[in-house]
């Protein structure tokens, strides 16, 4: 039988697992500080850039599921977001996947590119840790609500 502490700590089954793409050490270090903050469960995959995010999502793993968000930067090497996003829509097992963009980059451009990409959402990532804290709980809110197919 369970302790009340040891349910506390279990991560519930039903529970998506997150994507994030981000090459920032710092950056990958603040996204998990805000889960953490936020009481956020969600398993969080990481990869420093789209070529690789791209070979996790194309195995087979079965010790991985198969995440259902992710969280993309744009300015990465080997395979920035953009280059990322137009191989993951191309792809038909990929193409529905949820990818909220969180970058530094504040170029219309770059936002244009990525709504093109249908992505469900572009954030400005804050200077401040407390901001990008309440931005992760707004995209935890959302995730949250969001049904999902099986």
């Amino acid at each position: 039988m369970l302790t009340e502490i040891q349910k506390m700590n279990r991560v519930p089954q039903d529970l998506i697992t997150i994507l994030l793409v981000e090459d920032d050490e710092v950056d990958v270090m603040n996204v998990k500080r805000a889960f953490k903050k936020n009481n956020i469960l969600n398993p969080l995959v990481t990869t420093n850039n789209g070529l690789e995010a791209l070979k996790i999502l194309r195995s087979n793993n079965q010790e991985v599921p198969m995440p259902r968000i992710i969280l993309l930067d744009l300015n990465m090497p080997m395979m920035g977001g953009i280059e990322f996003l137009q191989e993951l829509r191309k792809d038909p097992q990929l193409s529905s996947l949820s990818v909220f963009v969180m970058t530094t980059s504040n170029e219309d451009s770059d936002k244009i590119k990525a709504y093109n990409l249908n992505v469900a959402g572009y954030i400005l990532k804050p200077l401040s840790l407390d901001s990008f804290i309440a931005a992760v709980s707004t995209l935890n809110s959302y995730w949250t609500l969001c049904e999902f197919p099986k």
